[in-house]
This record gives C-alpha cells, sequence and structure tokens, in this order.
C-alpha cells in the first residue's frame, strides 16, 4: 500500500507524530509517496479550529484526519465528530494534550469511539504507534465496493415493486421506530456548499443513515435499501430501493436493474456484504444491518470500513461458522450487527427488545 501525508508541512507540531507513523507504516512494508494523487492512504493534518479537508480523486482512497485538541475533549462525540465530517475522513485521530504524553482518540463515521492512554515512553514511542497501526491497518488493506452499474432493464411488472419491496417498507418503518443511531449532525449542517457537493458526487451519500435491509427476490438477485435514505419512507423502486443482480469483481462494483426513466439513488454501502451470504447460503431470505448491539453474539476481528469487500468476507464467514445461517447475529467490531433472517417480518420478531443501541467499543 502506498500512502502520503498532507498538510503536514504547515504544521511542524505534528512532526514527531508523522516521524513514528511513518517509521511503523514503512515496517510493516508500506512505501511513502510525495505523490498524494497515487496514495491508496492520505493522512490528512489540520488544525483543531480549521479542519482542511483532502480532495481524493476518487472513492478508492482512504483518508486519516489526524488533528491537535489542545483544551478538554471531554465528549468526543459532540466535539470531534464535526471534524471528522467536514475533513471527510474515513476515520479521525484527535491528538490530545502533550503529544506521546496525552490520550489519542480515533472516531468513525459510525460513530465509533476507542482511545489510547498514554503508558509512558518508551524510547522512539514504538509501542504507541503500534497501536496506531492497529487502528490504521483496517484502511490500509481494504478495498471500498461502492461503484454501481445501472442498468436500465427492470421488468415493466416490478417497477411498482412486489412482495419483498413490500416487507422492505414494513421493515424500514420499525427500523425507525428503534431510534438507532439517529443522525448526529446533518450533514449540511457541518459541511459547505462545495464540499457537500464533492461528497455527493464522489459517494452518493444523501445523508447520514442508521443501517439498511434487503430482502431475496430469487437466486441470483436482492431487494435493497439505497444510501442515505430516510428507512422510514421506503417508496419508490429505483430511488428508496433497488435490485441488486450481481457483482463485478474486474470493476469493484455492484450491478442493479432499474426502471428505464428514473434517476436511481447508489444502493447502499453493505451491498456487497449481503451478496456475498445470499450467494453463499440459499436459506437466508433476508438481512438487517442495525448500529445497535446483542451481547453474547459472535463478532468480526478487525474494525474495517463500512463498504469494503474485507468487511463484507469478515462478516459472511462468520455467518458461515454459525449452526444455522439463516437465522443468526454477527457483531461488526465498532460498529455494529448484522442480521439474518428468513424474512424481515421474522428477524423483527426474533430481535425484539433484545437490541441496545450503544455499540460497545475495543
Amino acid at each position: 500500500m502506498r500512502y502520503s501525508f498532507h498538510g503536514l508541512a504547515d504544521h511542524p507540531a505534528f512532526e514527531s507524530f508523522a516521524d513514528g507513523l511513518r517509521r511503523t507504516l514503512e515496517e510493516h512494508g508500506h512505501s511513502f509517496t510525495e505523490n498524494t494523487e497515487t496514495a491508496a492512504l492520505v493522512v490528512n493534518f489540520f488544525p483543531e479550529r480549521a479542519p482542511r479537508w483532502f480532495r481524493r480523486n476518487g472513492q478508492a482512497v482512504f483518508v486519516t484526519g489526524v488533528t491537535r485538541i489542545e483544551g478538554a475533549f471531554d465528549s468526543p462525540l459532540e466535539c470531534g465528530y464535526p471534524l471528522l465530517v467536514r475533513s471527510l475522513s474515513n476515520l479521525l485521530v484527535a491528538l490530545v494534550g502533550d503529544g506521546l504524553d496525552g490520550e489519542t482518540h480515533f472516531l468513525t463515521p459510525e460513530q465509533g469511539h476507542y482511545v489510547i492512554r498514554p503508558q509512558g515512553r518508551d524510547g522512539n514511542g514504538s509501542a504507541f504507534f503500534d497501536r496506531v497501526y492497529e487502528r490504521l491497518s483496517p484502511l490500509a488493506s481494504s478495498t471500498l465496493v461502492v461503484d454501481n452499474v445501472f442498468t436500465p432493464n427492470l421488468p415493466r411488472e416490478l417497477w411498482e415493486g412486489d412482495g419483498e419491496t413490500a416487507s422492505i417498507r414494513r421493515a424500514g418503518e420499525r427500523l425507525q421506530a428503534l431510534d438507532l443511531l439517529p443522525v448526529p449532525f446533518p450533514l449540511a449542517q457541518v459541511l459547505p456548499p462545495d464540499v457537500l457537493r464533492h461528497l455527493r458526487h464522489l459517494f452518493g451519500i444523501g445523508g447520514l443513515s442508521y443501517g439498511n435491509l434487503s430482502a431475496r427476490r430469487d437466486a441470483g438477485s436482492f431487494w435493497m435499501s439505497a444510501s442515505g435514505v430516510d428507512k422510514s419512507h421506503l417508496w419508490e423502486v429505483g430511488r428508496d430501493m433497488l435490485l441488486v443482480t450481481g457483482y463485478d469483481a474486474a470493476r469493484g462494483a455492484m450491478l442493479l436493474s432499474v426502471p428505464p426513466e428514473i434517476e436511481p439513488r447508489r444502493v447502499s454501502v453493505d451491498a456487497i456484504e449481503h451478496w456475498m451470504i445470499y450467494r453463499e447460503h440459499p436459506s437466508v431470505g433476508a438481512i438487517l444491518h442495525v448500529h445497535g448491539w446483542m451481547e453474547g453474539v459472535p463478532c468480526t476481528a478487525f474494525n474495517y470500513p463500512c463498504g469494503t469487500y474485507e468487511l463484507a468476507r469478515a462478516v459472511a464467514e462468520v455467518v458461515h461458522r454459525a449452526e444455522d445461517p439463516s437465522r443468526t447475529v454477527v457483531g461488526l467490531k465498532n460498529h455494529g450487527l448484522t442480521i439474518t433472517g428468513r424474512s424481515l417480518d421474522e428477524i423483527f420478531e426474533r430481535t425484539d427488545g433484545r437490541i441496545l443501541p450503544h455499540v460497545p467499543m475495543a
């Protein structure tokens, strides 16, 4: 993996962190490049009170924002989440206090939050940066699958949906009622218009969302909620719900069949995960993803980002090991739950009252 730094020259206070991070990345086989346009991981340094975003050239570029917090950081989500969003980062690293002697906070778009607390100096801080690398390594090794290929060939009899889309509508209303991870900061309130336009163009993001739903149509296709839509108003086929027909590995893109006279939204970024599960387990009839938790469930080992092939593979492997893959719950580390079932109605009946609103962070 090739990585690069952005904004470092303007902020000499970050140099010790950058030196230690560069040393650790290279010890793990990653190579540095001055050219941010050719890097797969860009570490973007910016001051706390003036978050500066890095304009990535493609969806496959991961950005880690790094900032210093000079004052109190008692409410990390309240203080740090706007910095994450404004800097368009996949991960925010907030250095609180005096370098390696202070706390280091990590925040994710899913509102994941975890901390590395100071444990004393160890010469060049190698133990500290090894722990930082543990948090960055999923980014360094992940492949985003967020491209969509739309084909306007959806059969006319499906333009108004079918029984499966009706079940998704009902489930969307029930998901809304769970009130899990409501939108904390509407994007339009924390991003200037030009940055918001760029973000929407790059990822097809309509807003911060709080889960997704899908239902199998047949052996080779499934309906799924679109990205960033209000789950309590899933009505229009091609806009709010889309028919996923496959995955093109060569292009790293999901394949979708849409009505011919509609401008489609992108499907949820977790479509690759649902595709893997449906393909490998014909008994699975529906999948629900929520940003909540259940005690005692099997979990993935790493905190891979949403929409990556690696997260999808990790979840699919846990489902594969389950006694009954068609009725299982998988914990996504520092993220939430993926729940399989025979139908969406059955999933909600089985999990009623058991989903906790807070995801434990490790």
